[in-house]
Order: C-alpha cells, then structure tokens, then sequence
C-alpha cells in the first residue's frame, strides 16, 4: 500500500483512543478512532486495507461479540484485540475468532507496533 497505512481503532475510553492515535500517528499509520462498533461500522469502507484494533470491553457489543457477528466475521483487514482485564477464556475465544494479535492494557508501543507490522504483514 502507497502512503500511510490505515488502523481502525475502537475503544470507549477517550483517553486510551486519544493516546493510541497520537502513537500510532506519529509512527506513521493514518488512523480512524471511534468510540464504539456501531460508530466503526457507519465509517468503515471495506477496502481490504488496513487493521482494526478493537476493545474487548465495549459499551453495546463487546468487541468478541463484534467478531463472532455476521458483520465481524466479514471483516476483511486483521484484527488486535486489546482489553484492560482478560483472562485465559478471552484470550482463547479471541484467537478462535482469528484475531492477529491479543494485548492487554497498559499497551506498550514496542509490542503494539510489533502486534500492527506482523497483522499488516500478513
């Protein structure tokens, strides 16, 4: 892909979203930030580019749910899920969905970026 690379990110938390894009723009990567699924949803033109990083716990539709639905599974870019307090089910259920990459909060940028180059990679 020319340019800048796109990431998609979904989380309720202002100031995670907040630092997450400035990161990731600062490496870079074009980023798109949203709230929630259903705000993602309205924006998201799937164009097969890109990667979606996406909060497990969500306000609505956690972000699993997202995955496991007819509209997650149609997902067409690799998908991070991070989340701020996993445990080994939720782990095991998000790479049943085919999530490239699982990261607990506090993200850390080495891990984060690392997660984001292997998912565009793939």
């Amino acid at each position: 892909m020319q340019g800048k690379r796109m990431i998609y990110l979904v989380d309720d938390d202002d100031a995670v979203r907040d630092s997450l894009a400035f990161l990731l723009e600062s490496h870079g990567f074009d980023v798109s930030a949203f709230a929630s699924v259903a705000e993602f949803e309205r924006a998201y033109a799937p164009d097969g580019k890109g990667c979606l990083i996406l909060d497990h716990h969500l306000p609505g539709v956690s972000g699993l749910e997202y995955l496991a639905s007819p509209e997650g599974a149609a997902l067409r870019i690799p998908v991070i899920v991070i989340t701020g307090g996993a445990d080994p089910n939720v782990s095991a259920r998000a790479r049943s969905l085919g999530v490239a990459a699982f990261l607990e909060k506090p993200i850390t940028e080495a891990p984060l970026l690392a997660a984001i180059e292997n998912a565009l990679a793939a």
